[in-house]
């Protein structure tokens, strides 16, 4: 049986990382992992996905409209931008942080309102923290994405919290690996 998870965010959130943190979770059970980046405009702060699947044998990382089991996001209007890849009774977790994107930020647009409200009244299973204020406490707003892998390894606890401990350190550079290290901790205090 293969599962997919995608993570989704804007450029310079720190997608790849979370996506090895949990690929290297996920080998260390020696699934079949097959992972997969989609850039949007990155470096501009545009939409960035990444298809993780895992399981006996994949094929293919690629996730289609309504195939995801679990949507990962780093920002809320990303949560409803990418919301339709979640299968019936998936799971939805996002960061409750806002980021304007680029209409909004030139005044064409307006960032849409209750995206939370209309997420649940979609009957999506959601689970929505404040991830940014958790990574400022641990030290780098920055952490954002390790935050949300400890939300997901409290929520999903098919694997020790040893084993996501072990890849956050092999994943994650020396230099800020305390910061991650406690980023960590606090997104499995956040459920």
């Amino acid at each position: 049986m293969v599962k997919s998870i995608m993570i989704v965010g804007v450029g310079g959130q720190g997608t790849l990382l979370a996506s090895r943190i949990l690929g290297s979770v996920l080998q260390s059970a020696d699934y079949d992992v097959k992972v997969s980046e989609v850039h949007g405009m990155s470096q501009r702060g545009g939409s960035v996905v990444t298809y993780i699947k895992y399981g006996d044998k994949v094929y293919s990382p690629v996730i289609e409209q309504g195939q995801a089991d679990i949507i990962i996001s780093f920002e809320l209007l990303e949560a409803a931008r990418w919301l339709s890849y979640l299968k019936e009774g998936g799971e939805l977790i996002t960061n409750t942080q806002k980021i304007s994107p680029m209409p909004v930020i030139t005044g064409a647009a307006a960032y849409p309102e209750d995206i939370e409200k209309k997420i649940k009244a979609a009957g999506v299973k959601l689970t929505a923290v404040d991830a940014l204020s958790a990574a400022e406490q641990a030290g780098s707003a920055k952490a954002v994405n390790v935050v949300l892998m400890g939300v997901l390894s409290k929520l999903h606890d098919a694997f020790d919290k040893e084993v996501w401990e072990k890849a956050v350190e092999a994943c994650v550079p020396a230099k800020v690996l305390e910061i991650n290290q406690k980023a960590f901790a606090l997104g499995r205090e956040l459920v």
